[in-house]
């Protein structure tokens, strides 16, 4: 098995190997045929000179001599061909001797195409029209190559490969560079997902990339790490406190029968009542824990109806008179001429109002006030609750709708089991509705729902 830094250093290095050899060959094919073509078109000038030569030269001596053009013998042994001079019966006026050719000039050993192989091209001489004369060319190649061409062919083929090896080298060395870019990364994500599964939730990913994908893939785990390991602190905390909750009751129950049973208390019917309550109390605690399972697991049956959150706040309102015991002035603010009509399951609404009226009441001290406030924004109908109790910490607030999650101080000092905000919340999102909480602590919370509106 390789890394994933080795898999894109050969990807990279095999695909530079491809597109150099595919480069290579067609740039050599290109300059091989733009070269001989061009070679090519310097021979047919060469014929279209001989060829005049020979009409100009028939046109001063009017006949064909022996003499005639027997000037072109040596130019035409220094280009590697042979002349042959025929006159308009075709009978040879004076000729080279091709063997001649091969052992003055040493074709055999010139590299040339179709070396060794003699062909001949016939061209007419025409004088006003009428042939007078034909001149033959033979040459041993299809093409002339003088030994400059052919190393001028060559340094461009040395330098074609040149650049190959160069740009190979070149393509090595940044697949290295851009394949450490990608796989350190990636390397570090799956090392800390490994880590992830073995459960240390305390490591993170600190290499950062100029790759967008690749940086928010990293985020993305670190994100996943923070939670789970906060996942984790709310399990152990949710054990701790289911614990507590439960283990309260009972060791009241166990310890108050086994003082009646010993007769160290007395069976009174005080004593009873108060076991009663401790048993009411571990009943009501287990039904929210039925409850939430219920919202938790959607199972849970809504019956939907239209629903004025003005009308619902009001009448409700006669059902908190314990605050006013409590000496804390509730107070409503509704904005009139305003329709609040939504859609949900007024037992839930009404549950939702009463946990948050509670709550507010609950860590409200004596003289304290609640206000209520009831009003649109854009197309939402947003219900606040604002208090000027004891506050949240800053610390608490994050975890505020966590199961059985309450702050140290209200665990000491006010009675709940920290279930309720996590039924609110539960019942709203089945709403579609949004829940904020703003708190200091000594100064008072503020809690917001948005609702949707029905218009």
């Amino acid at each position: 098995m390789q890394s994933i830094s080795k898999k894109l250093s050969l990807l990279f290095v095999l695909c530079a190997i491809s597109a150099i050899l595919l480069v290579t060959i067609f740039v050599n094919l290109t300059v091989s045929n733009k070269f001989n073509q061009y070679m090519i078109d310097i021979q047919n000038k060469r014929y279209e000179r001989i060829v005049s030569y020979f009409e100009e030269a028939y046109k001063r001596e009017g006949e064909w001599t022996k003499d005639t053009g027997i000037e072109l013998i040596h130019e035409a042994y220094m280009g590697n061909y042979c002349l042959t001079l025929r006159n308009s019966k075709k009978q040879p006026v004076w000729g080279m001797d091709p063997d001649d050719l091969l052992t003055q000039i040493h074709i055999g050993d010139m590299p040339v195409q179709n070396n060794g192989v003699y062909t001949t091209k016939t061209f007419e001489i025409t004088i006003d029209g009428e042939v007078v004369g034909y001149v033959d060319i033979g040459q041993y190649s299809s093409v002339l190559l003088s030994e400059e061409d052919v190393n001028f062919k060559n340094s461009i083929n040395k330098s074609i490969v040149a650049s190959g090896v160069i740009t190979l080298m070149i393509i090595s060395i940044v697949s290295l560079y851009f394949s450490k870019q990608f796989s350190t990364p990636i390397r570090e994500v799956a090392n800390l997902s490994v880590s992830l599964s073995e459960g240390n939730f305390e490591a993170k990913s600190t290499s950062k990339s100029n790759i967008e994908e690749l940086e928010n893939l990293r985020i993305s785990v670190n994100i996943l790490a923070e939670k789970l390991k906060h996942q984790d602190t709310l399990r152990k905390r949710l054990v701790s406190d289911i614990t507590h909750e439960i283990r309260t009751p009972l060791n009241v129950l166990q310890n108050n029968l086994e003082a009646m049973i010993d007769g160290v208390f007395p069976v009174t019917n005080e004593g009873l009542i108060y076991l009663n309550e401790e048993i009411i109390r571990f009943g009501k605690l287990i039904n929210d824990l039925n409850l939430l399972k219920e919202f938790e697991s959607e199972s849970i049956k809504l019956n939907y109806e239209p629903i004025h959150l003005d009308d619902l706040l009001i009448e409700m309102s006669k059902d908190f008179f314990i605050g006013e015991k409590k000496g804390i002035l509730i107070e409503y603010e509704i904005l009139p001429n305003e329709n609040y009509q939504t859609f949900g399951d007024i037992d839930k609404i009404k549950q939702v109002i009463i946990n948050l009226l509670s709550n507010a009441i609950k860590f409200t001290e004596s003289n304290g006030k609640i206000t209520i406030k009831l009003y649109k924004e854009m197309k939402q109908i947003v219900v606040e609750v604002i208090d000027n109790g004891v506050g949240i910490k800053q610390e608490d607030l994050p975890f505020i709708f966590e199961r059985l999650y309450r702050g140290d101080k209200s665990r000491n000092q006010i009675e709940g089991n920290g279930i309720g905000l996590t039924i609110v919340k539960n019942i709203l999102e089945l709403h579609n509705a949004k829940i904020e909480v703003n708190s200091r602590e000594g100064i008072g919370t503020k809690v917001k729902v948005y609702f949707t509106s029905a218009n």
